[in-house]
Order: structure tokens, then sequence, then C-alpha cells
């Protein structure tokens, strides 16, 4: 079969790639942009570990076909940082010790920065019911939703010092 080309929106900057028709995302980050971060945790959707935003929307990259994503914009957790400073979901992860193997790790960084985009002031029911698709099986989920919480403090304090 030809390979489909695709350009499109990769943590900002504009990508074009060949992938097979039926290639996920998933692989064309990992084998073919070398953006190792996404991980392959059960190719089904179920665990999480893949998840990237897609034109801003939550998504397993492994359920999502490569050549789908022409023309949209894809942010992975390789995105998510600005330069050396680390987004405050990251932050906030490590110092409440809320990753451990890091299989998990970057799709729940994804995942919680998606929340805040769509609610910066979550409790914590709303933060344990947007994560329920991440699954960790080395921390728990403790340290994880009181980051998450945190982080979103943080946000909201760093916002009201700019209006200020």
């Amino acid at each position: 079969m030809p390979k489909l080309h695709v350009q499109t929106s990769v943590n900002g900057d504009t990508l074009d790639f060949l992938c097979e028709p039926a290639e996920t995302l998933l692989d064309v980050l990992r084998n073919r942009l070398n953006l190792t971060g996404s991980k392959e945790g059960c190719a089904t959707g179920d665990c999480g570990a893949c998840s990237v935003l897609l034109n801003d929307r939550l998504v397993a990259s492994c359920l999502v076909l490569a050549a789908e994503v022409d023309d949209q914009r894809v942010l992975t957790v390789e995105g998510v940082a600005r330069g050396d400073a680390l987004h405050p979901v990251q932050q906030q992860l490590l110092e409440h010790a809320g990753l451990q193997c890091g299989i998990c790790t970057p799709g729940i960084v994804v995942a919680a920065k998606s929340l805040l985009d769509h609610n910066p002031n979550p409790t914590e029911t709303e933060v344990r019911f947007w994560l329920a698709g991440n699954l960790c099986r080395c921390t728990g989920y403790d340290k994880i939703i009181r980051a998450v919480l945190d982080a979103a403090a943080t946000m909201r304090d760093d916002r009201s010092r700019v209006s200020a």
C-alpha cells in the first residue's frame, strides 16, 4: 500500500511525515518523530499512558490513526513544559512524589493539563473523574490527585498575579 503524506502541528512545530494507512499516531510519534514520552501501555485505549491532546481534546494516541491528524494540532507530553520551566502539573507531581516508574506519568501530565485548561478550579471529585482513564500501578492515586489540585492552585495564583 502507498504511504500517506501527513502535515500536522506537533507541540507547535509544523511537521510532515509519511505513514501507513493503518499506522497509529502513537507509533508515528514514537518511531518516526522520536517523541517517546507517550507510552504504549495497553494498545486498546484503556490505560491512558499514550494520552495526547488533539486540537485541545484528550485522546488515546493508540486509537487514533496517524493519517487522521492531517491539518490538526497535536500536543504531547514533550510540549507541556516551556523550555526548562516545568508546567505546574509536572512540578507538583515531582514535589508530591506522584510518579514512580514513569509509564503512566506522561498520560497523567497531559490529562491533568487538559483538565486545568478546561477547569482551573476543579474539586477533588472532578480531578478523580477526569483522571479515571489513567491507570497507575505504582503510586496509588492520592499523591497524583493532591499534585493536580496544588497545580491548579499555583496556576490560579499565577493568573491573579499577572492580572493584578
